[in-house]
């Protein structure tokens, strides 16, 4: 039975706004990210269109990787990885989005870092939007609502690509792009209208706004891949789905068909759309139903078709069960809403644990488009304890992530054609749904805090020495 392939990418995964801080630094403009409040659990952060004061932005240093990208990295090939996922700040190359010229400062910085990542071997994979973009464009267009910002993106593209053509292979258009698709009613994400992962409980919702912004991200997004197939065929594009795997709750029909429903629009649109190149016929039912009507420009079918992508990539971190009949017995977790499942247990802040369903997962989508899968987020947010001698016994962290990997080989041995794994915050960051630091995915532990202090110094956790092995038997050693 076969493995993982002999050159399969082993790595980690970060998110520029969760983790490089100097948020200001070196004519950086303001993103959407850093008018967010810290919050928690049960505190949701909030967009502020002025700063407070005496209010967190975990965002203005989160920790400091601009200044401390040398020692991750070097951290980062001590574990063994092959490919590194990270994203490029939008508002360090063009502070409002709006520029005719780019920042050289900005450029100048990620080529340190990818030559950096060259240095010790290791494969950047790029994503050039992830939950940010310039607040100027949200401030003038109500973010992606405004098709003006296809243009502005596609500059940006054009830049970094000329740029990085010889240091980048790998690209990823949008990070989770299909956040906003999540069911009305539950938590969402904003991040197709305004390059941002928050609750829905501070503005209205509109799905009108919502998947009209999506369209302009779909037609920036093929525009960004046509461009990089014509001029640069070396590159490989890719999308990056949030998978929101969900199960009937019971074996009523009624669940069966309201899963299959809330699948096609949650989990598959986005990607019939990125890979198949136009929008599917199940759709059409649903923007009917919920008085969407989609504007589009006289080309945008023809777009869409010349801009598939190469590759599908995904997060995937837990999954929740549909019901048509009220069950009080509600799952939260990573933008989706829905009830628990009975066979499953959960993290510390309710995410429901099934690695089986990753397997699942991987062989559904792999069934439905066969191009190569990565999964280029997964892991487990907790609350690491550090020891009086230093040390951090995240075993628990090693469990999930082990478990996890066994069934992403079992999808191997059912034949998916998976290219690698870039586990989530690979060091210590602030998190993206709720600002905290508490909420630790890292195999490096960082001295930093919820209420903003800490030294910085990055530590190796239990996990780091364990994730070395894996990645050393290239996922033969799990234990």
């Amino acid at each position: 039975m076969k493995g993982f392939r002999k050159d399969f990418l082993w790595g980690g995964a970060t998110a520029a706004n969760q983790f490089e801080g100097a948020w200001n630094v070196d004519g950086k403009g303001a993103a959407v990210s850093d008018m967010c409040t810290n919050g928690s659990h049960t505190s949701p952060k909030r967009i502020t269109p002025v700063f407070e004061e005496g209010t967190l932005y975990p965002s203005h240093e989160a920790i400091d990787f601009y200044h401390h990208y040398e020692e991750d990295i070097a951290l980062f090939a001590e574990m063994g990885f092959k490919v590194f996922r990270l994203s490029i700040a939008w508002t360090r190359i063009f502070p409002t989005g709006m520029e005719t010229e780019p920042n050289e400062a900005g450029l100048s910085f990620y080529d340190r870092v990818l030559d950096t990542c060259k240095k010790y071997g290791i494969e950047p994979l790029v994503t050039i939007s992830h939950y940010e973009m310039p607040y100027a464009l949200i401030e003038k267009y109500n973010g992606w609502e405004g098709r003006e910002c296809i243009d502005c993106y596609v500059r940006y593209c054009g830049v970094i690509f000329e740029r990085y053509k010889d240091k980048v292979k790998y690209w990823l258009t949008f990070n989770e792009i299909n956040g906003g698709t999540m069911p009305m009613g539950t938590v969402l994400s904003l991040g197709t209208i305004r390059g941002y992962n928050g609750p829905i409980t501070q503005v209205p919702d509109k799905p009108q706004e919502r998947f009209q912004a999506l369209h302009h991200q779909f037609i920036a997004s093929a525009r960004a891949v046509k461009l990089a197939h014509e001029k640069y065929p070396q590159f490989k594009m890719g999308n990056m789905n949030i998978f929101a795997t969900m199960y009937p709750y019971t074996c009523n029909p009624d669940d069966i068909i309201k899963t299959q429903k809330r699948m096609q629009v949650v989990n598959w649109f986005c990607s019939d759309v990125q890979v198949r190149g136009a929008y599917p016929c199940y759709i059409e039912r649903f923007f009917e139903e919920n008085k969407i009507h989609v504007k589009m420009k006289e080309g945008d079918v023809e777009t869409l078709k010349e801009g598939t992508v190469d590759f599908y990539t995904f997060s995937y971190y837990m999954s929740t069960c549909v019901a048509t009949d009220e069950v009080t017995d509600k799952a939260s977790g990573n933008l989706i809403g829905g009830v628990k499942n009975p066979y499953l247990e959960a993290s510390d802040w309710g995410w429901q644990i099934d690695p089986k369903g990753l397997r699942y997962t991987l062989n559904e989508i792999y069934g439905r488009y066969q191009i190569p899968i990565m999964v280029v987020e997964n892991g487990l947010g907790a609350c690491d304890k550090k020891e009086a001698d230093g040390s951090v016994n995240d075993d628990y962290r090693i469990d999930y992530l082990k478990r996890h990997i066994e069934q992403m080989k079992e999808a191997v041995k059912d034949g998916v054609d998976l290219m690698g794994y870039t586990p989530w915050g690979c060091i210590d960051l602030v998190s993206a749904s709720t600002g905290e630091m508490a909420k630790r995915y890292g195999f490096i532990y960082v001295d930093k805090y919820d209420d903003g202090t800490g030294t910085l110094e990055r530590s190796r956790k239990k996990s780091f020495y364990w994730y070395k092995k894996v990645i050393a038997s290239n996922g033969e050693d799990l234990d």
